[in-house]
């Protein structure tokens, strides 16, 4: 019955448009609480490492200098440089520590040097169980 009224014109019509004032009302509710609650929101924290003075300097260090070239030399505190190759850089810098497992190992590279040489030099005295190995940087500037 529904039907007939609605073709003969007398009933009511059903509306083909969608009603956007709720649908505004709620954007609107979310916006301000969104509005609100950010600044609430507390950031993630990245502790990064710092570089600090340590209270002492080690009275020997083995010292591995890599050079713009990707030359690697072995330096004990006093002494000049001796060239090395990275095969043989683990053994010797072994053989500087004398058993004295607790001796640092500074690596000092150019600035210029890539990051993979620097990364290789680290992973290749990792491997052979070298525990104290560092970087060595430029303070104030």
């Amino acid at each position: 019955m529904a039907a007939l009224q609605g073709r003969s014109g007398r009933g009511r019509r059903s509306l083909n448009e969608i009603n956007m004032v709720p649908f505004i009302d709620v954007m609107l509710v979310l916006l301000i609480i969104f509005m609100v609650t950010a600044p609430l929101i507390t950031t993630g924290v990245v502790d990064l490492p710092s570089v600090g003075k340590s209270q002492q300097r080690s009275t020997r260090v083995v010292e591995v200098i890599i050079g713009r070239d990707d030359t690697l030399r072995l330096k004990v505190d006093p002494a000049e440089p001796v060239a090395v190759q990275l095969a043989q850089l683990p053994q010797q810098v072994q053989g500087l520590q004398k058993g004295d497992a607790n001796m640092p190992v500074v690596i000092s590279a150019d600035k210029a040097v890539r990051y993979e040489s620097v990364v290789k030099v680290m992973d290749s005295l990792q491997r052979a169980g070298v525990r104290r190995v560092g970087l060595s940087v430029k303070q104030g500037g």
